[in-house]
């Protein structure tokens, strides 16, 4: 107990004022734990002989006089404070008995503890030796926190986000009832599915961006009353997830998935999800993400795949889905087609050597290669430009523009391939040719070349395909037949140069695609595959938006939007994997078919019926080996997730679909947001929600995209728990970034994070990472500004503590404010703001901008709740016991103070919803208060609250004590001297309110007494005077002080200032500083010598301020 706790330890002072808890002491007083009796016997057994090594502990210390220290999450000889003992007795101790009380100080000798040099050498080896660890209470999963133990003084977020998350879904706050949600009117519902992160990662900072976002609108609406469901779910990232287990497969076994075969290959991925696919819901369950997890979905559930095979059949029986042999992107090493978001582009300047997977040699890329073609029959020749000289060997034309001059003579004309004599090439004319780029003749190879694909349709030219799946030549290659396709790029050329035909090879600027899973080149590539025929789905999603039906927000995506949609093309959705919702298309085998046919089914008995009405008895069917394009199965989610397409008597999807809001990143717009709004038009008939809202790309503080060759990319849970640089730069070793990349990657680290990632806390990154989300398409984000916000998670905490000690024990808040209470003028103040504040979130959230939400909340809570009210009712409950009419003052601070606490918690709980849900359960009790802060209702704006007269007043008093308070800086006042003051305003009616708040100015502003002049008052004699602004001036008594002292640490101050100002002034004028200086370091040492000139004006201003008072 706690008596126990101080009969065996004591505190270092009667009432607490300085002690410092032991471990022991924190496992009572600094976090809730457990009721021993309800857990296990072993555990009840450690649980005792850890408080029994604590007690020894904490004797043993006090026994040698020392204390120990709170583990390294806080800064030791951070105590409970005097004000927490007195609240819990009910009331302010006496003072002449706290003054007997005091323990008499001795002066410690030279060396011994507690001298200087002691102190020294103590906080050094309190640097060199490792923090204790914290000890762990743990409250049992699903149960809820024991808020009767003390509230600990210094806020530890690793303890204050434990256990709330387990709590709140056992409870059910998340899980809305289908039944009774059914009807709902649109603007009482919230409904929102997750964009599902792939199965085979964990979440990275983008992620985190999107959790914080939508969790904070989820937690809004669910207190503003609405129907709210937020569904969770993971996506099987056919391709990411089929690769991983294959590299785990080889690396273990030395094994390929054809050597197991596709059943037992695809056994190995489910194990491989089921024991790695519950990491993204630990993160998810880390950022605080009021997700129904009683709805979680995979998209390669049972009922997730049974929508998938029905959207196929449907849209294949409309005649969308078909099936041709056409151009794909494709990964020869994986042996698969890829959608555009596969392709990572990367910019090659010049002539540069790449590694790619399956060959041992360095591939020459960023090169125009130029050779010969000769006219059949004539010397003429001519001259083609190609980045891809091996594709030569499927050239099957060469095109020049028809209003070219220069070959217009040889359109029609034959060539001669110089390795295929017998193959027919012409010369054809196109306008696709840029007259102007190379020597205007283009080489057309229609099979491995997107608009020589487009050229060879226009022209009915033959297409030719010199690769195999592998990405080596095939016998339509003739001599190459069997080399590697780069092996084929050197030998071709050598094959030129000896028949005359080569030209040069100069250097090229290109963008080159790359398989964005194993790193090989991406090829054009023949391959019949599964299309999809997206216009008239896409024409209705462009009118859905032009005519208001669906919302995109920002609205500057809209042309986006547009542009892409009424642009589309056929969607390629087969790939050729095993992971993966297989296509349930099933190709006739026999009887033997002229072309293939192919019919659909939900198995291969329905395919077969099918076929039978068609072609009669005995036909024979297979199924093709190919899996749909995950986007394909994504795209259904929103109504995939509630169970479509067996929606009669379904409540989930009557009640749910559509779904209200879907929130993502700009940069899958088109990919997923687009397909989803035309795949459940097309399969719903309705649009499967009605507002997009788009949030920017996180890049690193310095605007760059995050790369792991950077070493910028940024875990979450580091962020949350912190990181050593030392660690940070172990973690690089654990990828496969080559040894020159992890050394550049580890630089990149030591500058951004030379002391490693603070811990921060959920809360601190959510509320940071809100707080950019105004910089447009990209955040910019900064770790540093992210521990500000830790920082003010403690400012919340410290303040909530403070504010506490003013309730009593037995204090409850009557659940609202009495309409005849005596407000002071800083209650009616602070009302006024609360109202003010609350109006700005709210109207924040409606409108996406989370960051005049965090503004609203932070600029509230600290500037005006904490700096300024807090400290202008201290003298209000000091003075409680003076009198009856004292007494009522301090009751209606007393509610005022509750009010604002509480207003503070719910306002800023979809924000910081752990820190908000802690503080809360330890408020007073009132009849309003919830059982959860997450069900509490979300603060609006007060009318009778708004008081415009008293906030201007507030707006001058403000203006007046911030003058006061630089007048002393600048003089070398310290912040605990209180020089009298005087303030003389030119307008009557300031005069007469500013003469009403005299105490209040001088709390405000630091000062002592403060007198309010007339307007025609003189100068008082022995002040110096600062002008507040036209009409005001204001008056500090410097009569008596010496201030020689100051004025020559002040003039000392000026001329090292002076110095530093010089010494940027001739670095930048240096000759060549603007050529030879990189523009980054330019910019610092700009800004390096703008504060330093501030910082000379503030000192010479200092300056000449005491020397006018001295004068």
């Amino acid at each position: 107990s706690r008596a126990s706790f101080d009969r065996a330890c004591g505190p270092l002072c009667p009432h607490r004022k300085h002690f410092v808890p032991t471990r022991f002491a924190r496992l009572f007083l600094g976090r809730p734990r457990p009721s021993v009796a309800t857990l296990a016997p072993r555990t009840r057994k450690t649980m005792v002989a850890l408080q029994l090594d604590e007690l020894l502990s904490a004797l043993s210390c006090r026994r040698n006089g020392l204390a120990t220290g709170r583990p390294s999450a806080a800064p030791a000889g951070a105590a409970p404070a005097a004000a927490d003992a007195a609240a819990a007795e009910g009331g302010k101790k006496d003072k002449k008995k706290e003054k007997e009380a005091k323990v008499v100080k001795e002066k410690p000798k030279w060396g011994e503890p507690g001298s200087g040099k002691a102190n020294k050498e103590a906080k050094a080896k309190s640097k060199a030796a490792p923090a204790p660890a914290a000890p762990v209470v743990v409250t049992p999963e699903g149960e809820k926190k024991d808020m009767s133990i003390d509230m600990a003084t210094v806020y530890d977020p690793k303890a204050v986000e434990a256990a709330w998350s387990a709590w709140w879904e056992k409870k059910g706050f998340f899980t809305p009832d289908a039944k009774t949600a059914k009807g709902t009117a649109e603007s009482k519902r919230f409904i929102m599915v997750i964009p599902p992160p792939n199965v085979t990662g964990s979440l990275h900072i983008g992620h985190t961006l999107t959790g914080a976002i939508e969790d904070a609108l989820t937690r809004w609406h669910r207190m503003c009353g609405d129907v709210t469901l937020w569904v969770p779910g993971t996506d099987h990232a056919g391709i990411a997830t089929q690769s991983v287990v294959e590299r785990l497969l080889y690396k273990n076994e030395k094994l390929t998935r054809h050597d197991l075969g596709r059943e037992k290959f695809l056994e190995r991925v489910w194990a491989w999800k089921e024991k790695n696919g519950n990491r993204i819901k630990h993160q998810l369950h880390k950022i605080a993400s009021s997700t129904d997890w009683t709805r979680e979905r995979f998209t390669m559930d049972p009922m997730l795949n049974r929508a998938v095979v029905e959207a196929f059949i449907r849209f294949h029986d409309q005649g969308l889905i078909y099936r041709d042999n056409r151009l794909v992107n494709w990964c020869p090493h994986l042996r698969t087609a890829l959608s555009d978001l596969e392709v990572d582009h990367e910019e090659i300047h010049g002539i540069t050597y790449l590694t790619i997977p399956g060959y041992d040699q360095k591939v020459e890329v960023g090169v125009m290669c130029e050779f010969k073609y000769k006219l059949k029959g004539s010397n003429d020749a001519l001259t083609v430009a190609t980045t891809r000289i091996e594709t030569m060997l499927g050239d099957v034309a060469v095109c020049v523009h028809p209003e070219d001059d220069r070959y217009k003579k040889f359109v029609g004309k034959e060539l001669e391939h110089p390795f295929f004599p017998n193959r027919k090439m012409t010369v054809i004319a196109d306008p696709m040719v840029d007259r102007e780029f190379g020597t205007g003749c283009v080489k057309i190879t229609p099979a491995h070349d997107f608009n020589d694909f487009k050229c060879g349709q226009r022209h009915s030219l033959e297409m030719i395909s010199i690769f195999g799946d592998d990405g080596h030549i095939n016998k339509a290659g003739g001599q190459f037949e069997g080399q590697h396709r780069y092996e084929a790029r050197r030998t071709v050329e050598e094959e030129l140069k000896k028949v005359g035909l080569w030209v040069q090879k100069k250097p090229h600027d290109m963008s080159l695609g790359l398989c964005s899973r194993s790193k090989d080149i991406v090829e054009p590539f023949m391959k019949p595959q599964w299309w999809m025929n997206c216009k008239d789905l896409a024409d209705k999603s462009v009118k859905a938006v032009r005519e208001g039906d669906l919302t995109i927000v920002p609205e500057f995506h809209h042309a986006t939007w547009y542009r892409w949609l009424e642009n589309i093309q056929e969607w390629c959705i087969s790939r050729q994997l095993w992971w993966g919702h297989r296509i349930p298309a099933y190709k006739v085998v026999k009887p033997a078919q002229e072309k293939e046919v192919w019919f659909t089914g939900k198995s291969m008995e329905e395919a077969v019926k099918k076929a039978e009405a068609k072609l009669g008895k005995g036909v024979v069917l297979e199924q093709d080996e190919d899996v749909l394009d995950t986007w394909f199965s994504s795209g259904l989610f929103p109504f995939s997730v509630f169970g479509w397409p067996d929606t009669e008597g379904n409540d989930d999807f009557n009640a749910f679909f559509p779904t209200s809001l879907l929130e993502t990143g700009h940069d899958i717009l088109f990919f997923w947001v687009a397909r989803m709004v035309m795949m459940s038009i097309g399969l719903t008939g309705k649009l499967p929600f009605h507002t997009v809202y788009l949030h920017a790309m996180v890049r690193d503080a310095h605007g760059r995209k995050m790369s792991k060759s950077l070493g910028n990319v940024i875990d979450p849970i580091e962020v949350i728990e912190g990181i050593s640089l030392e660690d940070l730069h172990k973690k690089l070793l654990e990828g496969n970034l080559p040894e020159k990349e992890v050394e550049k990657a580890k630089k990149g680290q030591a500058a951004d994070y030379p002391e490693g990632i603070p811990e921060c806390g959920a809360d601190a990154l959510r509320f940071g990472l809100l707080a950019y989300t105004l910089q447009g398409k990209n955040v910019n984000l900064d770790i540093n500004r992210v521990a500000g916000y830790r920082r003010f998670c403690n400012k919340v905490w410290q303040a909530t503590g403070f504010g506490l000690k003013y309730f009593s024990k037995d204090y409850k808040f009557s659940g609202s404010l009495r309409l005849d209470a005596k407000f002071a003028w800083e209650d009616r103040w602070i009302l006024s703001r609360l109202a003010a504040c609350a109006e700005k979130a709210n109207l924040a959230f409606e409108k996406y901008e989370f960051a005049n939400a965090t503004t609203a909340t932070h600029s509230f809570f600290l500037y005006e709740l904490c700096d300024i009210y807090v400290e202008l009712l201290k003298p209000r409950f000091y003075a409680e016991a003076e009198s009856d009419e004292a007494k009522e003052d301090c009751a209606v601070a007393r509610d005022v103070l509750y009010i604002c606490l509480e207003w503070s918690m719910r306002l800023m709980h979809p924000l910081l919803p752990y820190l908000t849900e802690e503080l809360y359960q330890r408020l007073p009790p009132s009849p309003t208060k919830c059982e959860s802060i997450v069900v509490a209702p979300y603060p609006t704006k007060v009318l009778g609250w708004m008081n415009f007269s008293v906030e201007k007043e507030m707006e001058v008093v403000s203006e007046i004590s911030q003058r006061f308070r630089s007048q002393k800086t600048s003089i070398g006042l310290s912040p605990g001297a209180r020089p009298k003051g005087f303030v003389r305003h030119q307008d009557p009616e300031q005069f007469k309110s500013l003469s009403k708040l005299e105490t209040r100015i001088g709390r405000m502003a630091g000062m002592g007494e403060i007198k309010v002049l007339a307007a025609d008052a003189p100068q008082p004699a022995g002040t110096l005077q600062d002008v507040v602004n036209d009409k005001c001036l204001i008056f500090t008594e410097v009569a008596g002080l010496d201030l020689s002292q100051e004025l020559i640490k002040l003039e000392k101050k000026v001329i090292s200032a002076e110095k530093m100002v010089k010494s940027y002034e001739d670095k930048m004028a240096a000759p060549g500083y603007e050529e030879k200086v990189p523009a980054p370091v330019r910019e610092q040492n700009a800004q390096k010598h703008q504060t330093s000139q501030k910082e000379l004006e503030e000192l010479r201003r200092a300056v000449a301020n005491i020397k006018e008072a001295m004068a």
